[in-house]
């Protein structure tokens, strides 16, 4: 059993796995492009004297350095009102960028790795895979460092290394059942689940070398610390579900941004795996929606002339966030006392149609009377047309619900602009290759934000919503967070996390209030990255 400070250690460790996901790949390149060593020499250069020397592609450009940034490894100087961005080396550069050619075998399995099925194990990148085994055994032929500040830093791209390679089979293993009940209480031997026992057992011996299994002939049983991480599978599901992303960095910062985006139709994503996606987000989200619960117990506990008729949930996925919310309602609450004369009407809106049927066969397979409809999050006027015309009920008369699903929004150019704004947020963010400033950014999600402020001023916006943090914050709690990651994986892929506090200022400037009693982040400091609110206009 792990005690407390156990524990503590081993979720630093997770968090360090995470920030190499999205760390590696990008330090690695830059490293590998001449971008680190000419910042040493300069030791001070602006971003677009970078793009231009470069020809880079500026947005994706400043989410790498921001990346490093957050590591430590580098300053960043942003000028909100000139919209200017300088990166300065500190005292951690010169160790942090000597070492990032050791990211190169992992960088380049990652690619390996496109090749084959992401839930399948296959034997060419086994191959490679032993051999990165071998290499990290003997630490990437590291001498640690007498420099205290030196060692720290090889001591964390170790942990980096090490995310990259365990994270990926950590997920592929959780999908496809290594983690089951049986696994984490028997003994088992390779044989038992994969036919390829030889080169399954590779993989086992490696983690038995890191502490997780025990191997006692031919047979492995889980540890303590290996239940530990087993259990947070999906913790890092959706960092490994943009790998396709991070694979294609070459040509998303120094060639065609659009790789990703060029692609038929009605096809299947490119820049992610949504299936993992969802299996990972599913996983991360059982704390928030508690939460939740004790609001929508709250809201329909009130006395029923002042309840909402009903909840949409916009981004309604497979259905499942719905389904709980009424099965919350109906047995939790005075509503669900009174459903038989104030039934409730329940909507599932998503812009995916595959979304909608799966959330349909769900719904009806629980026995839940919904609506399931077509919805853009960018177009809650057609939403709420859809809902008049064809179902006599007004938007503005339901309690709207989203998770993590407003900084996804499709970019559209401002068509206003707030004279003199200056923003408040240190993010760096792009559409398709192109930088776009923060001042923009915040104009943006006030547009979007006054788009949705007619329908939910009076019952309310619930929304759980993703944030980046300051890159010094990040910094300075290694190990305490994951924001290196979120910032990697919405940065490169055009989705706009701001802070909490730039969040909440800019649906103030829509008429959009935080409900004091409901708001809360997590974690509850300054390092927070998500938060929930229920949103209204002032009564």
């Amino acid at each position: 059993m792990l005690n407390k400070l156990e524990k503590r250690a081993l979720r630093a460790d997770l968090f360090r796995y995470m920030d190499g996901l999205g760390t590696g790949p990008s330090a690695y390149l830059l490293h590998e492009k001449g971008v680190l060593s000419y910042l040493l020499e300069k030791e001070k250069v602006s971003l677009s004297e970078l793009t231009e020397k470069f020809r880079a592609n500026e947005g994706y450009l400043n989410v790498a350095l921001r990346i490093l940034t957050a590591q430590g490894w580098l300053e960043m100087d942003l000028d909100n009102e000139k919209d200017e961005v300088h990166y300065l080396i500190n005292e951690k550069s010169a160790a942090a960028f000597s070492h990032c050619w050791l990211y190169e075998d992992l960088v380049k399995l990652m690619k390996l790795s496109g090749q084959y099925h992401p839930r399948l194990f296959k034997q060419e990148p086994f191959q490679f895979l032993k051999q990165i085994f071998e290499k990290f055994k003997q630490q990437y032929g590291i001498s640690f460092s007498d420099d205290a500040t030196t060692k720290a830093v090889q001591e964390q791209i170790l942990k980096h290394l090490e995310g990259m390679i365990c994270a990926p089979s950590i997920v592929a293993l959780g999908m496809s059942g290594m983690f089951h009940k049986y696994f984490m209480e028997a003994s088992f031997r390779a044989e038992e689940f994969h036919q390829d026992a030889q080169s399954f057992s590779v993989m086992l011996d490696f983690f038995s070398y890191l502490g997780w299994f025990q191997l006692k002939n031919g047979t492995y049983r889980f540890t303590d610390k290996g239940l530990f991480f087993a259990k947070r599978a999906s913790a890092f599901g959706v960092t490994v579900s943009y790998s396709a992303t991070f694979r294609n960095l070459d040509e998303l910062i120094f060639g065609n941004p659009m790789l990703l985006w060029e692609k038929p139709e009605n096809a299947a994503e490119l820049h992610v795996d949504r299936k993992m996606n969802v299996w990972g987000s599913g996983g991360a989200h059982g704390t928030y929606f508690k939460k939740v619960d004790e609001i929508i117990i709250s809201i329909f506990n009130q006395p029923i002339e002042n309840q909402p008729k009903g909840i949409v949930d916009m981004g309604c996925g497979n259905g499942a966030y719905l389904q709980h919310l009424y099965e919350v309602i109906e047995q939790r609450t005075l509503r669900g006392t009174l459903l038989e004369d104030y039934p409730l009407f329940l909507v599932g809106a998503d812009y995916n149609e595959a979304a909608l049927k799966v959330t349909r066969a769900n719904l009806i397979k629980a026995d839940i009377w919904a609506k399931v409809i077509w919805g853009d999050i960018g177009r809650p006027d057609l939403l709420a047309a859809d809902l008049l015309e064809n179902y006599g009920i007004e938007l503005k008369d339901l309690l709207n619900v989203r998770t993590f699903l407003d900084h996804n929004r499709i970019w559209e150019t401002p068509s206003q602009s707030t004279p003199n704004r200056v923003s408040n947020s240190t993010g760096a963010f792009a559409f398709r290759g192109k930088r776009i400033s923060n001042k923009a950014v915040e104009d943006n999600l006030l547009l979007h934000l006054k788009k949705w402020s007619p329908y939910v001023e009076k019952f309310g916006l619930l929304v759980i919503e993703l944030h980046t943090i300051a890159p010094h914050l990040t910094a300075k709690n290694l190990g305490r967070t994951a924001a290196t990651a979120y910032d990697a994986t919405h940065g490169y892929s055009d989705q706009y996390i701001v802070e909490i506090e730039v969040f909440n200022k800019i649906a103030a400037e829509a008429g959009l209030y935080p409900t004091e009693a409901y708001f809360t982040r997590f974690p509850n400091s300054e390092i927070a990255t998500v938060s929930i609110n229920l949103l209204k206009g002032k009564a």
